[in-house]
């Protein structure tokens, strides 16, 4: 097991390309530097400088590395592709160019993260799944043909791919050498999984790993209330590896088992979050994952 740590500006309660409440691009750099990481994932496009040259200068200067873009949109009309198709050239230009291995792929979510109301239907269709899964292909072929990058698909909380039957199909049915999985295991366990016996299962397709926490407490809040993952991420529903349900000792063990050799991306998500509350977060996770030896 080889495991290097990275995180992302969803660490630092980054969900937009822009937002008054989000901390600024340049703070976000300076205290991911200042937590000691190396490897970052660029988060949604446009938070971040999209001209290369001066990404380049900026990370350069923090000895910062890329190791994935993301992409998120709406996989399953053919109404949204030209969005998510622009923001695959834009990322995918920029981490080709940095050195970047991935393409972080996620479905967008069926609920407002602000208000919570339904923007979709929960469940599709077979027809609106196909869509999906072609959707999916055609990211992956264009990731690899135009940048070099892989594609790694990540489920997430109140999307089209959220429980472990959904992500099992999608496996099932995408192209195993097209495309891979990024395992977030906070969300995994949000949306009631179990991330050990997952990884066991499925670990020939898990390439790529966000590491984060689910609060019980808050979790019980948010089922018995039927809260939306936007103001359950408001609630702290999501906190650092070292203090939630999941058991990242279990996590080591079940990585060790598999020889898992690749980036961890450690995240809490938080939207909106005081500029002064991510830094402390984020060098408790890292003193916490080094001393039980999973960086």
């Amino acid at each position: 097991m080889k495991i290097t740590l990275g995180t992302a500006p969803d660490a630092w309660g980054v969900w937009f390309p822009e937002d008054s409440r989000q901390i600024p691009w340049r703070r976000f750099l300076d205290e991911v530097a200042e937590t000691g990481y190396e490897w970052i994932e660029l988060g949604p496009y446009g938070y971040l400088p999209t001209q290369l040259s001066v990404l380049r200068d900026e990370l350069g200067s923090r000895g910062l590395k890329v190791c994935a873009c993301v992409v998120e949109g709406n996989l399953e009309e053919a109404s949204h592709w030209e969005g998510v198709e622009a923001q695959v050239r834009g990322g995918g230009e920029l981490a080709a160019g940095l050195g970047g291995e991935f393409l972080v792929l996620i479905d967008d979510s069926y609920t407002d993260l602000v208000t919570g109301k339904l923007t979709a239907p929960a469940r599709l269709d077979g027809d609106t799944w196909k869509r999906l899964i072609d959707t999916v292909h055609r990211v992956a072929e264009m990731a690899r043909d135009r940048f070099g990058l892989k594609l790694v698909f990540h489920p997430n909380a109140e999307t089209h791919v959220e429980t472990e039957d959904q992500i099992e199909t999608l496996l099932a049915q995408t192209e195993v050498e097209l495309v891979s999985l990024c395992l977030d295991i906070g969300h995994h366990a949000y949306s009631g999984g179990d991330a050990v016996e997952f990884i066991r299962r499925h670990y020939q397709r898990i390439i790529h790993i966000h590491f984060k926490n689910i609060d019980a407490e808050v979790m019980r809040r948010v089922e018995a209330e039927g809260i939306h993952v936007g103001r359950a991420a408001a609630l702290d529903a999501f906190c650092g590896p070292e203090e939630g349900a999941v058991d990242y000792e279990a996590v080591r063990d079940v990585l060790q088992e598999v020889n898992y050799s690749g980036f961890a991306i450690v995240e809490q998500d938080m939207f909106p979050a005081p500029f002064d509350k991510p830094l402390p977060i984020a060098r408790r996770s890292v003193a916490y994952l080094k001393k039980i030896g999973l960086a």
